[in-house]
């Protein structure tokens, strides 16, 4: 009598969308470094568990100058996913990627993602230390405050009732017209979009009081909320 086949495990594999914060370093790359090592002194877990695009455009193309940056970034933990914005394509890199996409795939038929419905996101009550809200598609309001050590990611702006005192980034999905508002001024940290200011950054002449913040000719901008 003969015995039945084995049954073979059924081998798949899933597609994945996912996004991740991008980092833009500019030249020199000690200064720039220097400055990272200030907001990670500030905001320790600021890349814990995130995946990071390098944007390399601000850099010269030396794949030795990338490498040696990327082993830098590794050494604080920052996981780097690929790079954009590169001209040159080192073996042992990341993928150099265009537009999102390695730049080694030759694409002849774009079929483009359709993206989801901009939507808002409403929090009664604060955001309390070590919370992160994450929310790409739309505006965050929080109704309470946002403490020191909690983070907010948001794709359009953030709106925040009472005191900011942990650390802000708006426009996470490629929005530059995103905006920060709050009534009492005293974050950790900003980002509209790639760019990021620390506290360090920022001076004290605003600090309690209320404050809108936004990006104007690829600089943040913070003014009085009158």
């Amino acid at each position: 009598m003969t015995s039945p086949a084995p049954t073979l495990p059924i081998f798949a594999c899933r597609g994945r969308v996912f996004r991740a914060l991008a980092l833009a370093p500019q030249a020199p790359v000690a200064d720039w470094l220097a400055l990272l090592d200030a907001a990670l002194k500030r905001s320790p877990s600021l890349f814990d568990g995130k995946g990071v695009i390098l944007d390399a455009a601000g850099l010269g193309s030396e794949a030795a100058e990338l490498e040696g940056l990327i082993t830098e970034l590794s050494s604080r933990h920052i996981r780097i996913l690929g790079i954009e914005g590169a001209a040159c394509e080192a073996a042992g890199l990341p993928p150099f990627l265009i537009g999102g996409r390695p730049a080694a795939d030759s694409v002849e038929v774009v079929i483009e993602e359709e993206k989801p419905p901009m939507t808002s996101l409403t929090i009664e009550g604060s955001v309390r230390s070590g919370q992160t809200i994450v929310h790409h598609e739309g505006d965050v309001t929080v109704m309470g405050s946002v403490s020191s050590g909690a983070e907010i990611l948001a794709g359009g702006s953030v709106h925040v009732y009472g005191a900011l005192r942990g650390r802000v980034i708006a426009g996470a999905a490629k929005n530059p017209r995103a905006r920060i508002y709050c009534r009492k001024f005293e974050p950790e940290l900003l980002g509209i979009d790639r760019l990021v200011r620390t506290a360090e950054d920022m001076g004290n002449h605003l600090r309690g009081q209320a404050a809108q913040v936004w990006l104007d000719g690829g600089a943040i901008k913070i003014a009085a909320l009158v």
